[in-house]
């Protein structure tokens, strides 16, 4: 199973443990965020709403491309590729 690293943004670091990155095995973004529910349940749900269906304010990017350009949550993932969780950023 390839082992792709996870970058946590800064605001929702207190739900990783503090961590800026998690390393994961998992086959595709779905396993990712499925990782992300059984060992940092407060990070997924900063991600995914109540259905599992990513939050309309959060962007996933695999490498430098966003999960929708590709197949989005069933996006493959390869050993060292980086998973980006990127929140929305509003303001004026």
């Amino acid at each position: 199973m390839p082992q792709v690293t996870v970058f946590v943004p800064a605001p929702l670091r207190a739900c990783s443990g503090g961590a800026a990155e998690l390393r994961l095995e998992a086959p595709t973004v779905r396993a990712v965020l499925e990782d992300l529910e059984r060992r940092h349940p407060g990070l997924y749900r900063s991600v995914c709403d109540e259905t599992g269906a990513v939050r309309r304010h959060v962007n996933l990017f695999v490498n430098e491309l966003h999960m929708r350009e590709r197949d989005g949550l069933d996006t493959a993932l390869v050993p060292g590729d980086k998973l980006t969780i990127l929140p929305a950023v509003s303001g004026g």
